[in-house]
């Protein structure tokens, strides 16, 4: 069910009326886990076996894991059991294909892409799978915050509840299926009976406001204007027009997916639950490292606790850093999609990453200087050769992107006027966004009588865009990874 649809426009006043009809905890997880479920089903329900799958296999072995006086070969069993569940699920929906073209034929990947459907949202789940048992594991016969195993003797109703809140945690609809991605230890501890009172709506309302207005006016109508990448005679495009679908589609990857991740967060809000922020105005970014601390900040701070760290992070000195990071970035990108062209944009990622370490230091890495004409030139430096790099994720052979390039040198012609005013249109509320949070320093000191009621406007006029100027419906760009 996608959020932009009017079966979720029915859906959602329904899930959030009978919700908060009861008043107790277990009647709550029940109704939004089982509402969660028919979200997560609703198109395709042969898709929900394997969620039912994952999270049974996953709180069995968390378990396991928070069982006081668990015995340490058993806790061992049951990590390598939940890790291998996830991934292994991870690997053969999501790379088998990809392996059986390395290893056996293309004719074989062909097939098993037709044979092994993509479940919906299997990168986030299975993450969200692995944070909770690390977590267990590393938490051990502490518990993790809001999720303790009952102490052997307990009546049954009490494991049902361990089970249930670990049943709500894998599947509570609003980030299910593309994020954020939720660690165990951000979200379990806010399990608990909600009160409609406490709602904070208008952190809620501006949230989701915001989120329909990017994704709906600006990613989908930016959507219609660089489908012509899907085909073929984009080559034959003028230069002016390849530079503004280049630059098009990074604004509308942004829009549409912190679009996605502003209205998870709106719609967690209205029952009385906060999921992390996803993105912080990722294209102010004046270095590589400063847009992965901006840009899917639920991903890379999942990379960074549950890969980076264990790998040593920056703790073995300057080369094994540099090999930690690409290797972050290349499973960072393979873990986008199963093709080659994901795995070179992690590795560039990577290298530029390494690059900037080497060159600038950790030292100078640690806080970007204040905005000064040198900034503005290396923020347009990263945001280019970001928008360079999402080329990976629209065309999907690597020879397509070497030509898109060679067109852009080459190709003359008189520029088309209509396509380039439509991305300029549509693209500046994005830049509005980071100009308006570029502000933010100066923002602080004005008076509040002006703030408030221009914010109201802006929100007012987002909301009427919404509903007089969406483009046409499609589905949220991350749903395929």
């Amino acid at each position: 069910m996608l959020f932009n649809s009017w079966s979720f426009a029915v859906f959602l006043p329904l899930v959030f009326l009978v919700h908060y009809l009861g008043r107790t905890t277990a009647w709550q997880l029940g109704v939004l886990t089982a509402a969660s479920f028919v979200f997560y089903g609703w198109t395709d329900p042969s898709l929900v076996p394997l969620l039912v799958a994952s999270t049974f296999i996953n709180g069995l072995c968390a378990q396991q894991l928070l069982t006081p006086g668990m015995a340490p070969a058993r806790r061992r069993v049951a990590l390598r059991l939940g890790l291998g569940f996830n991934l292994g699920a991870l690997a053969f929906y999501k790379y088998a294909a990809l392996l059986a073209g390395l290893v056996v034929s293309r004719e074989w990947s062909e097939a098993l892409h037709e044979v092994i459907p993509l479940p919906i949202g299997i990168s986030f789940y299975t993450f969200q799978g692995i944070s909770l048992i690390l977590e267990s594991w590393w938490a051990g016969e502490r518990g993790l915050a809001g999720l303790t195993v009952p102490p052997p003797g307990s009546r049954p109703s009490a494991f049902v509840g361990f089970h249930a809140r670990i049943w709500f945690f894998k599947a509570f609809f609003p980030q299910l299926v593309a994020g954020p991605i939720v660690k165990a230890g951000e979200f379990l501890h806010q399990i608990g009976a909600k009160a409609f009172r406490d709602i904070d709506w208008n952190d809620a309302v501006r949230r989701l406001v915001l989120g329909f207005f990017l994704k709906c006016v600006v990613a989908d109508n930016l959507k219609d204007e660089t489908a012509v990448l899907n085909g073929s005679g984009f080559l034959e495009l003028p230069r002016w027009n390849l530079v503004a679908l280049l630059y098009g589609f990074s604004f509308q990857i942004l829009a549409d997916f912190a679009g996605y991740s502003l209205i998870a967060m709106g719609l967690a809000r209205l029952f009385g639950y906060q999921l992390p922020i996803n993105f912080d105005s990722p294209y102010l970014s004046r270095s590589f490292t400063e847009f992965w601390r901006r840009w899917h900040i639920s991903l890379s701070s999942w990379l960074r606790q549950y890969l980076y760290l264990p790998l040593g992070g920056n703790r073995r000195g300057a080369w094994r850093t540099q090999f930690n990071l690409f290797v972050v970035m290349f499973l960072g990108g393979l873990w986008h999609g199963a093709a080659w062209s994901y795995a070179i944009w992690g590795t560039a990622h990577g290298l530029l990453l390494a690059i900037e370490r080497v060159v600038r230091g950790d030292a100078k890495l640690e806080k970007d200087p204040p905005w000064t004409p040198l900034g503005v030139v290396r923020a347009l430096m990263v945001f280019s050769a970001v928008s360079v790099l999402w080329l990976l994720f629209k065309l999907p052979r690597f020879s397509e992107v070497i030509a898109f390039g060679r067109a852009v040198v080459h190709n003359g012609g008189s520029t088309q006027t209509q396509p380039l005013f439509v991305i300029a249109l549509f693209s500046m509320p994005v830049v509005a966004w980071h100009v308006w949070s570029a502000l933010r320093p100066w923002r602080s000191r004005m008076p509040l009588r002006w703030m408030v009621p221009l914010e109201t406007a802006i929100y007012a006029a987002a909301l009427v865009l919404v509903l007089t100027n969406s483009g046409s419906a499609g589905d949220f760009i991350y749903f395929q990874f």
